[in-house]
Parts: C-alpha cells; structure tokens; sequence
C-alpha cells in the first residue's frame, strides 16, 4: 500500500506541476483519490506527516530572528487579527445558521468560537512550502508572514493546554539549562564536517528536541521551532538547513495525503466548505489593513497578507479534540478538513500570480499606505557604482570581489536578508538591503546610472521576476543572469535577459584560468 500512496502521489503531483501549479496541491488531491476509492491510511502516514512538520519547523526556527517576534508589526497585528477575526466568524456563522443551513443551525455559542478561533490559524506548511517554492523565506513579507505563524503557534500551544488540561511539569525549568549546554551542541555541529553525518546531525537535534520536550508536557513540535531558533546564529544553519529540505518535502507529502483521509465527504459537506471560502477574502482584507495600520509597505502588506491568507491544519486538531469531548459531529471534521484543503489550493493559485497582481493594482493599492514608514521599509539611497550585484551569496560575493578588484569598475550589491546586509556592511562590503522584486525600488533609484545588473540568484523565478521589474521601471542597461540548467539558461535568455552563464561551466572555466595563470606566474618566474 506504501507503493500505492507514491504512484498516486507522484501522478497527481506531475500533473499539477504539468498545469503550472505547485505539486502539494497534486498531493491534497491523491489524498482524497485514495480515501474515495477505499484505501485507509495507517500509522505509516501518520508518522511521515509528523516527522515532516517537525523538521519544517525546526528549519523554519533556523533561519528565523528572536527579536522580529517582539516587532509590533508581527505580535500586535497577529493578536489583532485573531481577535477581530473570532467576532467576524461568529457572526458569520449565526448568519448562515439564520439562513437556515443544518449543520450550523445546531451550534451554540462555544462551539461557533471555537470553529472561529480553529479558523483563524493559517496554515503553517503551506505559508512555508509557498515562501520556500518562490524563494522568499528571507524577504521582508516572508520573514513577517513567518513571524505571525510563530505567534499563532504560540496561541495554539495554550489553548492545547486549556482544552486538554495537559500543563507542563516542574521539569520544563530544566529546559532552562539548555543554555549552558549551546557551547557543546555548536562543537558538536561543527566537529562533524560537511558530509552525511550533517543531516543525521538535524534529525537529531529536531527530533531530540521534539522528544525532550514532550517529556515535560510541552507540545514537542513548539520544542523543535525554539531549538531550531537557538541554533540560528551558528555559521552552519544554513547547511543544515539545506541538508533537511529536501527529507522535509518529502515527509511532508504524507502530511498533504493525510488531510484527504481524513474522512469521505458529501457534496453537502463540499458546499459547506466553499461557503467558508467565502471568509478568505476577509482574512486577506484583515491582515492588509492591520499591517497597513502598522505603517508597512503596501507590497509588504500585500504579500504577507496574500500568503496568509488560508485555513490552518490546526483547525483539524481543535475539530478532533472537539469531537472526542462531543462538542462537534464528526462530519464537522469532514467540512474542515475539506474547508483546509480547498483554502490551500486557492493561496497557491492566487500567490503564484501575486507579484504580476501587485504590479497592476500598485495604484490603487498605495492608497493604504500611511506616509509615515517603519525604519526598516525605508530604502537607503545605493552608492552611484554603474553594476549592481542581486543576490550577495556566495555566487554573487565571488562576483562584486571579482568586479571591485578592477580599478576601472565599481559594484555595489543588493539583497533582501536584512541580516546578511548587516554583516556585509560591517565587513566593508558596499551592500544594500532592498527587495528587488519590488518596482517601488527601482523607481526611488536613478537608473540612468546603473549599466550592468548582475542576477546572482539560485532561482529562475525570482530572476525573470526582477528583470519583468526591472523592464516595467523603464532600465536600459544590461542584464546577466546564472543558471544551473540548460533549460534554466534558454528560459532566462527568451526572456530577454543579455548573457546567462551556466554556473557549473563558468565554475570549471574560472578554475582553469586562475589554474594557468598561476602555472604562468611560476614560469616566468624561473
């Protein structure tokens, strides 16, 4: 049967990839192919689902800042939302329940909050695998889109400690001493090099969190997210980081299927759950107003609001345990998961377009925008260098070096890390942070002056994404793009953009030329 769950899995993850749509949504459908035509999901699935929400979070804590949680962008406006949205589903609710639909007809005032205070979540594995798949985790709205999900993971945990009666025990000041331990943990990361043992090392350290955790009576995946932000200033997050993602995505896929088993739905369940869909497009006008009140961007409010606009799968944990204390029908678990599933679908949709649909309603969308910014959204003036460096990886350090040790040519960079552009500047680098997929940037910079923009960046996407940017704030000078694919490069170049290099290639024909060079040297010297 395991056998059965790839074959579907892959088929319908294909063709959603083959009609331009992300293949979780491929997955969210094999789920429910498989419950409809009598398969039963077992433990095996479970375990997978766990397993890849854990290492998604641990991930997620890896690359996120402590002190972005206490902005009053993330915890304000997270606490904001939930409370304004609780009102606004209740009524929602007690109107449907006017009209006369059954299922809504018998739910008393408990129960209608505690559907509201389900739905109010979004969905941290698809806002991650979203972010993730357009490569914004680091950006401006990915890392405030991340912060609410944090904050919301937050409010979970208690209400799982009310609801269940489950607190945490004396132990949990244990926790505590982890701090003394760090030093230990970060020789241990360092000591075991860059090869195999650096994945089994993640898997330790989430899992063993998780399972410390669960010890003291504390929700372990919450374990793995802080252990995870613990380790987030080490030099090797990132490459442990990387050596997870590809284990998380494919545990995931179980969490994807399992949604689909939970339960055989009606078509009377199915239009139920198109009526909550009725309630996104409030979320999304909920969290853009709050972030707009919050004096964010118009794009920044746009984008997080976009991603997180969507049901969480915590709404299947309040239904269950709703359910097992006879508060709920099971066929509400039905309605919810499918409500979950549908919600998943339409953000991945709608956000693959998000970017071509904040270009055309900027305008309108600006409006919002109060006049008085935060700090952070506040774009410094770059220095007047004639190339421009997008993406300071270690593809695009390699180039400014490159580029800066001619006396002739001058390069300043450009990244949307914050954190990275901090660093840099202190080292000396002539670096920027900027988000250069946003339009408004390149309209508050004189372009005139700029003759070279270099992509240093490891996704096509967001390459061909800049230079659509680029194009529509009318830059005339050239473009140059990498690539790690043939298929990669011919995209890149029909595109418009100059000169593409392949990375492997230019790679081996940069070590050959620094190679001769150096054995030239040596000849002449003799």
């Amino acid at each position: 049967m395991d056998f059965i769950w790839i074959l579907f899995a892959f088929v319908c993850g294909l063709a959603a990839k083959s009609g331009s749509l992300p293949p979780s949504i491929g997955y969210l459908a094999a789920g429910f192919i498989l419950n409809f035509i009598g398969y039963q999901a077992d433990d095996t699935l479970s375990k997978l689902s766990d397993l890849g929400i854990t290492l998604m979070l641990f991930t997620i804590g890896l690359k996120l800042n402590v002190k972005s949680l206490l902005k009053p962008e993330v915890w304000l406006g997270c606490s904001l939302h939930t409370t304004l949205w609780i009102v606004i589903a209740i009524t929602s609710i007690k109107l449907f329940a006017f009209i006369g639909f059954n299922y809504f007809a018998s739910l008393d005032f408990q129960t209608a909050l505690l559907i509201a205070f389900a739905l109010s979540f979004s969905s941290t594995v698809c806002v991650v695998k979203l972010l993730e798949e357009n490569g914004e985790m680091r950006t401006r709205h990915g890392r405030l889109a991340v912060g609410i999900l944090v904050i919301q993971d937050i409010f979970a945990v208690v209400f799982l400690v009310a609801a269940t009666g489950k607190i945490p025990s004396i132990w949990a000041f244990a926790l505590l001493l982890l701090f003394f331990v760090k030093p230990l943990i970060n020789k241990i990361i360092n000591y075991v090099g860059h090869g195999e043992l650096i994945p089994l090392t993640g898997f330790f350290l989430a899992l063993g969190s998780y399972e410390l955790f669960e010890l003291v009576n504390i929700k372990g995946d919450l374990g793995a997210l802080l252990i995870g932000m613990f380790l987030a200033n080490h030099i090797k997050a990132t490459e442990l980081n990387k050596a997870l993602m590809s284990f998380k995505d494919l545990f995931l896929i179980g969490f994807f299927l399992s949604i689909g088993f939970t339960a055989k739905p009606t078509l009377e369940m199915l239009g139920l759950a198109m009526m909550f869909m009725l309630l996104v497009p409030i979320k999304f006008a909920l969290f853009f107003a709050l972030f707009s009140l919050l004096k964010l961007r118009c794009r920044t409010s746009f984008l997080s609001a976009l991603a997180l606009s969507n049901f969480s799968e915590f709404g299947l944990i309040v239904a269950s345990l709703s359910v097992t204390a006879g508060w709920l029908s099971n066929e509400w678990l039905v309605i919810l998961a499918l409500t979950v599933a549908i919600s998943f679908i339409i953000t991945n949709v709608i956000y693959s377009h998000a970017h071509t649909t904040f270009g055309k309603y900027r305008h309108l969308l600006s409006r919002f925008e109060r006049s008085e910014k935060l700090s952070e959204d506040s774009f410094s003036q770059p220095c007047q260098r004639p190339i421009v460096i997008i993406g300071m990886g270690r593809v695009g350090m390699g180039a400014y070096n490159a580029i800066n040790a001619h006396e002739s040519q001058h390069a300043w960079g450009l990244d949307a890390d914050k954190d990275k552009i901090n660093w840099l500047t202190r080292e000396g680098t002539q670096a920027y942070y900027g988000d250069a997929e946003d339009i408004h940037f390149w309209e508050s910079i004189d372009l005139s002056k700029i003759k070279l923009v270099l992509l240093a960046l490891p996704s096509v996407q967001d390459s061909l994404s800049i230079t659509q940017q680029l194009k529509a704030a009318n830059y005339q000078g050239q473009i140059a793009a990498v690539a790690r694919y043939d298929d990669e490069r011919k995209t890149l170049e029909d595109f418009g953009i100059n000169k593409v290099f392949n990375f492997y290639n230019e790679a081996g024909v940069g070590f050959a030329e620094e190679s001769l060079a150096m054995l030239k040297n040596k000849e002449l010297a003799s």
